[in-house]
């Protein structure tokens, strides 16, 4: 019996202690609330409604009070922002304001309260006004529900910040209370095992009264002025309304406001006979007519112009100027034999001098005729000419000079270098003026434009020059001149041909950045089947020219096609 009773007072002590311990987690009575239980996520989506015309669609979102009205066409998605919006609301008709986002706004306090609310807007737009009646459904507010699915890092971080916020919030109090009662409860247990029941049984009466005397104190205070018990950490999920997604059917749910800051635009896709197309590959080649080369026709030493530069790459050079000089080497027997023909001629020249001095003097007499005098000055001028002749091969230098207008391309000059005949030293090209040299290996139709595709994406449009008659490695030359050149564009650059052949079919056009890759690599359109929704659609395509694809299968005519924003919408997940 008295192992019985000492049992049980240790019992009691232990229970005693613990409740002192825990004086911040307090019961809920009537007439307050410890908010013990956790809030639910919020609405995945503010109410909205929508209604469509041929021509404009409209999408009313309600949120905070305030009604937001977006419209656009209802072909291509673009916002219309010079509209006049009025609204017949259940609070009597009110007039839109337009908003930097494209949006109008209205003031709308009856949409905070829940029901249906039956809004008719009327829009009057380039003239024309339509009708779009709008439902509202406002739904009731949903009770907080008790979070689930958290994992036990998130229950355990939770439980964290609750005990740090409670250790902030709680009355010092009682915790010195609680600490106290656990050192009486060891002292009473050691008192026991001596058998000392009386101080133990005054031990357990003292703590019992410092364990119940702070919760009677708070629940006084809860009445009054007292601090309302600390609540439990709520862990919610973050906000998740009005974000794009992606839906268990596959179809993607975008906001208008989203739709306006990724500028998402829509075709409505019509059947057509087009050529069928073919890829060829090609490169840019300078036009023949706009461009050359500059040669030395004689080996020999360059040097460079008046300027003493050489024009670098990328420079500006007109026709007729002069790029370099090429002074021409003369070796040791060449210049033993010119000089000793300067000496023969040196000497004839001497006498023919003397000869036309004499024939001068004797002229007035007649003792020389006037022919004779002529015909020794001529000897005398054809000997100076030869004279000069060779002095200039030792020393004139050839001059090197522009043969076109446009920039410097390639540029092989040295000071000091040996240029061998018919090298290249330069290349000019215009930039406004490049051709393409495609390969084809099937019969294309004569005369047909073509466009290009660059590897950076960009088109090229190409006029058709010509095609060549000899094979070339088993295929036919193609030109094409590029029409609208970009600065960017350089010889040499590899770029893909789309020529029309003689063969035709049936098929819908599409722009090349309308179709995505999807998970499977299968390739996809977003057809846009609601104002705020996109359905993905698997199509089976093949090339038109650089910028559009021929949709061969899986669409029909008369969907709405995302044209621009198409990858965007492929990223939601």
């Amino acid at each position: 019996m008295r192992s019985l009773s000492a049992s049980a007072l240790r019992m009691a002590v232990l229970t005693l202690a613990l409740w002192a311990c825990a004086p911040t987690t307090s019961f809920s009575h009537e007439g307050h609330d410890h908010g013990s239980e956790a809030q639910g996520p919020p609405t995945s989506t503010a109410p909205r409604g929508t209604s469509s015309t041929d021509a404009l669609e409209l999408v009313a979102i309600a949120r905070g009070g305030r009604l937001a009205v977006f419209l656009d066409r209802a072909g291509t998605n673009e916002p219309v922002t010079d509209a006049a919006v009025q609204a017949e609301t259940p609070e009597g008709p009110a007039a839109g304001t337009p908003m930097p986002d494209g949006s109008y706004a209205f003031d709308a306090p009856w949409s905070a309260h829940p029901g249906e609310h039956e809004v008719l807007f009327t829009v009057t737009a380039a003239g024309a006004a339509d009708m779009f009646p709008v439902t509202l459904v406002v739904p009731e507010p949903q009770p907080a529900p008790q979070a689930a699915g958290a994992s036990a890092w998130t229950i355990g971080l939770a439980a964290a910040h609750d005990f740090r916020r409670h250790l902030k919030e709680a009355d010092p109090l009682p915790l010195a209370i609680g600490g106290i009662g656990f050192l009486l409860g060891i002292a009473v247990t050691l008192l026991m095992r001596g058998r000392r029941y009386l101080p133990a049984t005054a031990l357990v009466a003292l703590v019992v009264a410092l364990a119940f005397a702070p919760r009677a104190f708070a629940d006084e205070g809860h009445g009054g002025t007292g601090a309302p018990a600390p609540q439990i950490l709520q862990m919610a999920a973050p906000s998740s309304q009005d974000l794009a997604r992606r839906q268990p059917d596959g179809s993607i749910f975008v906001p208008k406001p989203t739709q306006r800051v990724l500028a998402v635009r829509t075709v409505v896709i019509a059947s057509d006979t087009l050529r069928r197309t073919i890829e060829l590959p090609g490169r840019i080649v300078p036009d023949p007519s706009a461009s050359g080369v500059v040669q030395s026709s004689v080996g020999g030493r360059l040097s460079p112009p008046e300027s003493g530069i050489f024009p670098r790459l990328g420079t500006k050079v007109r026709k007729g100027e002069v790029l370099a000089y090429v002074t021409p080497p003369v070796q040791a027997v060449d210049v033993s034999d010119m000089r000793q023909r300067q000496g023969e001629l040196d000497q004839q020249i001497v006498i023919v001098e003397r000869r036309v001095e004499r024939y001068r003097k004797l002229a007035p007499g007649g003792a020389v005729s006037q022919v004779q005098l002529e015909d020794a000055q001529a000897e005398l001028k054809g000997l100076l000419d030869r004279r000069s002749a060779l002095d200039n091969i030792r020393q004139q230098p050839e001059a090197l000079k522009a043969p076109v207008d446009g920039v410097i391309a390639e540029a092989n000059a040295v000071a000091g270098q040996m240029a061998s005949p018919g090298v290249q030293v330069f290349q000019i090209v215009d930039p406004t003026r490049l051709w393409v040299e495609a390969l084809s290996f099937d019969a294309l139709a004569g005369g047909q434009d073509a466009t290009a595709r660059m590897a950076s994406g960009r088109m090229l449009r190409l006029a058709y020059m010509g095609a060549g008659l000899a094979d070339r490695s088993q295929a036919v030359p193609l030109h094409f001149a590029v029409q609208g050149a970009p600065p960017e564009l350089r010889t040499g650059q590899f770029v893909t041909v789309l020529a029309a052949t003689d063969a035709q079919q049936a098929g819908l056009s599409l722009p090349r950045m309308s179709v995505v890759r999807g998970g499977n690599g299968q390739n996809i359109v977003y057809e846009h089947t609601a104002p705020e929704r996109f359905q993905p659609r698997e199509v089976r395509v093949e090339p038109l020219d650089a910028g559009h694809v021929l949709v061969v299968s899986g669409l029909v005519p008369g969907k709405r096609i995302v044209t621009q924003g198409a990858e965007l919408l492929n990223q939601v997940r």
